[in-house]
């Protein structure tokens, strides 16, 4: 806002005359006139807004023209509002000071000098320009703060691009639009207005337009462009920025995509603004970056363990194995559980485990556990051999790390099971006399106490099995006993078809925040 910008002026005065004469000399210096001729009329032309300056008489017919300016300046919607008091009878020192105590900017008494009187105007104006610039901007960079807060939570490309949407609006109240390009290749839009956000469709042409009209290249950095309202639409035909268009482009890594953030000119005019949205920008594209990282190393770890994972459980005559690896949401790290059923001729052995933490170290450990368990098998161990060799393994290799194992140990033929246990959840029972669970138990490997828990029983004709990781038991905030009762009262009805089975299982307990695995074992009725 300049000095010099046309502002709306509200003359309120009793006597016709003396608005006219004010009101020509605000006009010729290019101003809007209102005009009130009481208190009362104030209130109603203040009510509808649009006014940037008042004039103000002392004496008015129905109330002191100080009471109304102490009441101007008292009322929060009004309360920047700039006031020039004139006056005619209330000229001496004691009137002026009283006027300026309750809440005038200027004091002037009649006789009045037009020169006089629109310096004092553009003086008052330019206070009060220069103190909403400045409140103007606090509030915008408290909005900024907002938004940071909000894209550094988001666990989403596209819940990122709204809450950027969301944010800029507040930031900025024009209307905004938002384009993301996530690892995925498929663009994000979010578009925003004063009156919501919604998500509309993009393309890779579309997205690629909008890079190119950077001169960044492949380099790092953020650039703020304008483009006129023709050629925005020309590349964003269902804009909803509707006009002239400021622009920003910003990425923190060499040769990754930019992010894109267009809103109306008018929300960005000045030096000030267009610094905003540079921080903008560069804020929203180390929020892209950092979620573009994990979104890559959460995929290379997932297709990492979902690589090692059984391609199928071996047919064995007399039973029916099922299995199920299940994956935390797109935003969890990736866990370490596995799972291993190996057919070893007079015996089959059927493992479950799980590697502490969640990350591609805790993956890559899953694996080398999973390789070994498979080698010692193949020398022809037992499960408690096994299980010492495994713990030797971690000790080693990974002595900052723990995992849980059970291992059991079935003959087909007579349904014999022997189950060695190093502190994993016990196996569930279920068979003609109900459902229970295994007694567990075991030391965790990791530990130099090597223990594990041993268990023998039958599973009879009829009879299932059913292992699993505590992924799918733990809820925040539910003791872990009230989730494995849950699961033995949902297991305890086994359906015929096992994959159906495991499916009712999953989806009983619902999202997971960790990997899940479940192991389900079945011996025939006949």
């Amino acid at each position: 806002m300049s000095a010099e910008e046309p502002i709306t002026a509200l003359v309120v005065d009793d006597n016709d005359t003396k608005r006219y004469i004010i009101g020509s000399w605000l006009r010729r210096a290019g101003h809007t006139v209102v005009e009130a001729a009481s208190a009362a009329q104030t209130w109603r032309r203040l009510g509808e807004g649009g006014v940037d300056l008042v004039v103000l008489d002392v004496r008015l017919p129905d109330l002191s023209g100080v009471e109304v300016c102490e009441r101007i300046k008292a009322d929060p919607a009004t309360a920047a509002l700039p006031v020039v008091h004139i006056s005619a009878t209330a000229v001496d020192v004691a009137d002026r000071t009283q006027g300026l105590r309750r809440g005038a900017d200027a004091y002037l008494v009649d006789p009045i000098d037009p020169g006089e009187f629109l310096a004092t105007v553009d003086a008052v104006l330019r206070y009060y320009r220069a103190r909403r610039r400045a409140e103007r901007m606090a509030d915008r960079m408290a909005a900024l703060t907002r938004m940071s807060l909000a894209v550094n939570a988001a666990v989403t490309f596209d819940r990122l691009a709204d809450v950027a949407a969301a944010g800029a609006v507040e930031i900025f109240g024009v209307p905004v639009s938002v384009f993301l390009l996530p690892p995925d290749g498929r663009p994000r839009r979010a578009v925003g207005r004063p009156d919501g956000t919604e998500r509309r469709a993009s393309t890779p042409e579309q997205f690629a337009a909008l890079a190119d009209l950077t001169v960044l290249g492949d380099d790092t950095g953020t650039e703020v462009l304008t483009l006129p309202a023709a050629r925005w639409r020309a590349l964003v035909p269902d804009t909803v920025v509707d006009g002239d268009v400021a622009l920003v482009l910003s990425r923190v890594n060499r040769g990754r995509p930019p992010i894109c953030v267009a809103v109306h000119v008018a929300g960005a005019p000045g030096g000030e603004d267009r610094d905003l949205l540079r921080q903008l920008g560069q804020t929203l594209a180390l929020a892209m970056e950092a979620m573009r990282s994990y979104t890559e190393q959460h995929l290379i770890s997932l297709t990492l363990q979902r690589s090692l994972l059984p391609a199928a459980v071996p047919a064995v005559p007399g039973w029916t194995f099922a299995a199920r690896y299940e994956p935390a949401s797109d935003q969890a790290e990736v866990g370490g559980d596995f799972y291993e059923v190996l057919d070893r001729g007079d015996h089959v052995l059927v493992a479950i485990g799980d590697v502490q933490g969640h990350s591609l170290h805790a993956a890559t450990v899953m694996a080398e556990i999973r390789h070994a368990l498979r080698a010692f098998a193949g020398e022809g161990h037992d499960a408690e051999t096994i299980l010492r060799l495994l713990n030797g393994v971690l000790l080693r290799y990974h002595d900052d790390q723990t995992a849980t194992v059970c291992l059991m140990t079935l003959e087909p033929e007579t349904g014999a099971l022997r189950v060695a246990n190093a502190g994993h959840l016990p196996p569930l029972f279920l068979d003609a006399e109900g459902a229970r669970y295994g007694a567990g138990g075991g030391v965790l490997l990791g530990f130099p106490v090597e223990k594990a828990g041993i268990e023998m029983t039958v599973v009879p004709p009829g009879g299932t099995v059913v292992l699993i990781t505590d992924g799918l038991i733990e809820d925040r905030g539910v003791p872990l006993a009230d989730n494995l009762e849950r699961l033995r009262v949902v297991a305890a009805r086994v359906d015929d078809d096992l994959e159906r089975f495991c499916d009712r299982v999953i989806a009983e307990f619902g999202h997971r925040e960790d990997d899940v695995a479940l192991v389900v074992l079945r011996r025939d009725a006949r």
